[in-house]
């Protein structure tokens, strides 16, 4: 049976190229430094988001959370979104491993933080208050329908954290897709941030891996946090050639990702019992409730499984799917067929 696997793009299989680089890397000892294919992994991913230094860690969970270790001390306090995956899906990590404060900020349905909300956020200098540090932005964001953040929102937090003397860090696991959607180079939505985290094993395809950027000197802080968290990784290279492969092979097709989005959210629009709004969905992330009178969405999730197509199921009837490498047309077009014959019987 063919399997349409619409439940993340973190699904998304190494392509044969990123297979062959994989077992011909020269490797080394990264946690002495010594590993060629990741020194050339790190040089790229640091010269296509416009920094200094780059750094690569397991995953974007760890690359997030050795970047808030590296900018803030215990006690210290963030601003976030309160739909942000830092916040919802590390595991409180920052609580747990770095004594860091969370303070969060409602996110809007495109992602952004009200600039008033989070300057009202802010701590002012009181016994009585954590510090506040730091400002963490995610791109795209996830839970706000995979909305990009644009150049000109970063710009505008970039004055606000430089006002206060904040530092800014971007969650940007789905970079790529937000320069893709906006149709601008990855480093007009990086040049505000202080520090920068991107995946490649999601919509780029690596089976591994995510990168960490900023300047050459908070780099070195990073990796020794990275250390300590257990993330040296020895010879990592035969992962990090499959990263050098994602961003020489993996940016330019996203763009795909995205046209089987509208394509699926669309025809999902005019399917019975389906709310979308396919406006609201601009990258390769797709959220939709369903209310049918015959079909619960349990029901559904369990029939359209069956058939082989996978989605995940959240609270209130409300679906996500995130289209990918993994997901043609032709395997857009059978998952709507699909659905319909479920809904319409």
């Amino acid at each position: 049976m063919q399997i349409v696997d619409l439940r993340s793009d973190t699904m998304t299989q190494p392509t044969e190229v990123m297979r062959e680089a994989m077992a011909r890397a020269e490797v080394g000892d990264d946690v002495f430094d010594e590993d060629p294919t990741i020194h050339r992994l790190q040089d790229m991913a640091a010269e296509k988001l416009g920094k200094e230094a780059a750094l690569f860690l397991a995953s974007g969970t760890m690359g997030n959370l050795v970047s808030l270790l590296t900018h803030c001390g215990r006690g210290d306090e963030i601003l976030l979104g309160d739909r942000s995956h830092i916040f919802l899906n590390e595991v409180g990590g920052l609580s747990a491993l770095g004594g860091i404060h969370p303070h969060t900020v409602a996110n809007q349905d495109d992602g952004t933080l009200a600039l008033e909300a989070l300057e009202n956020a802010i701590r002012h200098s009181d016994l009585h208050y954590p510090p506040t540090r730091l400002i963490c932005l995610e791109n795209t964001q996830n839970y706000c329908f995979g909305s990009p953040l644009t150049p000109q929102y970063m710009d505008s937090v970039a004055e606000l954290a430089r006002k206060y003397g904040l530092m800014v860090h971007l969650d940007g696991a789905r970079i790529f897709n937000a320069s893709t959607a906006l149709s601008i180079d990855v480093r007009e939505l990086t040049r505000q941030a202080d520090s920068v985290m991107f995946s490649l094993s999601k919509g780029l395809s690596a089976p591994v891996g995510s990168v960490l950027c900023a300047t050459r000197d908070w780099v070195a802080k990073a990796r020794k946090w990275r250390k300590m968290l257990g993330g040296g990784m020895r010879q990592a290279g035969h992962l990090a050639a499959a990263g050098i492969v994602a961003l020489e092979t993996g940016v330019d097709r996203l763009a795909e990702d995205h046209q089987n989005a509208r394509t699926l959210a669309q025809g999902l629009k005019r399917l019975p019992g389906i709310e979308i709004e396919p406006e609201k969905n601009p990258t390769n992330i797709l959220f939709f409730k369903l209310d049918h009178p015959q079909v619960t969405p349990r029901e559904f999730l369990e029939q359209m499984d069956a058939q082989g197509v996978k989605l995940l199921l959240m609270e209130g009837g409300v679906f996500r799917a995130v289209l990918n490498r993994m997901v043609t047309r032709e395997h857009t077009a059978s998952a709507l067929e699909i659905a319909k014959s479920i809904l319409t019987r």
